[in-house]
């Protein structure tokens, strides 16, 4: 049970940045209108404004990204969780920007090299923040895009 007060938004708003700058797995939910939904463990890196993951250009999630663009990723355990919302666009091997390319690479396997493979790129619309019910109310971090204060 949590005894401890809920966070500001400000806290939370940087625990969410911390999280997301210091932690390279997250759970990337997706759905599409004949497969419905599906969850997968992936790898990302944060820039301060949006996710860069890698999947398969085949794989049934790239699949459901090109029916319905809309995501939900989360980062962090049950007890201590960032859950963004947003949508993703595609981001072929080549026009990826080497920086990002290298820093997804450090954290995971090198989509240069793995034929087959499309970067994804999530722009969050909505992030919560929480770590237990007492956080419930006021999780929401940011909203249509814009950081609240």
């Amino acid at each position: 049970m949590q005894t401890a007060a809920p966070r500001s938004t400000t806290e939370r708003r940087s625990h969410a940045g911390e999280l997301l700058e210091n932690t390279h797995q997250l759970w990337l939910s997706t759905a599409g209108r004949e497969s419905g939904p599906h969850v997968i463990p992936v790898a990302f890196v944060w820039n301060g404004s949006w996710v860069t993951m890698a999947t398969y250009v085949k794989s049934r999630t790239a699949a459901n990204l090109r029916d319905d663009p809309r995501a939900r990723l989360a980062v962090g355990s049950p007890a201590d969780v960032v859950v963004l919302d947003g949508e993703v666009s595609f981001v072929a091997v080549d026009d990826m920007d080497t920086e990002m390319a290298d820093r997804f690479a450090a954290v995971s396997h090198d989509p240069r090299v793995m034929p087959g493979f499309v970067y994804l790129r999530c722009t969050p619309r909505r992030i919560q923040v929480w770590n237990g019910f007492h956080e419930f109310e006021g999780r929401t971090v940011m909203a249509g895009g814009h950081w609240r204060a």
